[in-house]
């Protein structure tokens, strides 16, 4: 069982969706925490937002602190590291929730977003992990929480890059996981988290799988500071989700994707929108594209 009173919390994409929401219910629950995004003006507002709502019955007051961060960036992760180290001393806790998300056919949607999606929800995550893993480790009781999908268990035709990318960090978490057994680290917990659609702006025009609604940031951010202190190794949410791995393991291809299909897995991301990006409107990585390489889940 975590104790999260007095850790200090670094969370990515935290401007908004998820990140926000979790990083108020960490706040709540006694954590000092660190808030990076893209979003800059977003970024400001969520910290000032924060200092305003949280109170907590301690003799010290949390502390809220925000920096603009792309998390594609290296050399801009390391500088972070440096700064945080300097200004709060190293990090308990690392919640790598950035991501983001285009729909639509795979050759409609133009191959620099691919790379972006990989990009920023697959080597920004390792990237930050890598930089800020020894700070956890150095802590008495470290932990990962690493946000990943429900279509990290299941294809996901009309969002190919990004279930994909998913299903790399679930594969990472379960790796590094398994490493830090391995090297006798086991005060380091990780946490991989994989809900199915979120109300959060990415994926408007999506349609929720059958006998589900679209998950609340805040009721889902609620269910992740609980896995953290609870050292839950997987959080799937809704329950319903739950089932697709095991079915996954127990059912010939055919047949498991004939279930999908019938719960509209296959379906579900066909008329996707997003937060009013088209997938077919090609534009180059380095400008229009990169502005959103660390969009808040």
């Amino acid at each position: 069982m975590t104790q999260l009173a007095g850790k200090r919390v670094l969370i990515t994409g935290a401007a908004q969706g998820i990140g926000r929401a979790t990083a108020l219910v960490l706040a709540r629950r006694g954590c000092d925490v660190v808030l990076t995004d893209v979003r800059e003006d977003l970024l400001a507002a969520t910290a000032a937002e924060l200092r305003t709502q949280v109170t907590y019955n301690a003799p010290k007051r949390p502390s809220i602190s925000a920096y603009p961060l792309d998390v594609t960036d290296e050399a801009a992760i390391l500088a972070l590291r440096d700064e945080v180290h300097h200004t709060h001393g190293p990090i308990d806790i690392l919640v790598n929730n950035a991501g983001l998300v285009f729909g639509g056919t795979f050759l409609d949607v133009p191959l620099a977003r691919h790379r972006t999606t990989y990009e920023v929800n697959t080597l920004g995550l390792v990237a930050m992990t890598h930089a800020f893993l020894p700070d956890l480790i150095s802590r008495p009781a470290g932990h990962l929480v690493n946000i990943a999908s429900a279509s990290a268990y299941i294809g996901l035709p009309y969002g190919t890059t990004y279930a994909s990318s998913k299903w790399a960090v679930l594969g990472f978490s379960d790796g590094i996981r398994l490493e830090l057994a391995e090297l006798g680290q086991r005060h380091v917990r990780v946490t991989a988290v994989c809900p199915s659609f979120v109300n959060t702006g990415l994926f408007a025009g999506a349609t929720a799988i059958r006998q589900t609604t679209f998950l609340e940031t805040d009721s889902l951010a609620e269910k992740i500071v609980r896995a953290i202190e609870r050292d839950k190794i997987y959080l799937l949410a809704p329950r319903l989700a739950y089932i697709t791995p095991v079915l996954r393991g127990i059912l010939p291809t055919r047949l498991f994707d004939a279930v999908g299909r019938w719960f509209g897995v296959t379906t579900s991301m066909r008329h996707w929108q997003g937060r009013g990006h088209s997938a077919a409107t090609p534009s180059p990585a380095s400008t229009a594209d990169r502005p959103l390489a660390t969009s808040s889940r």
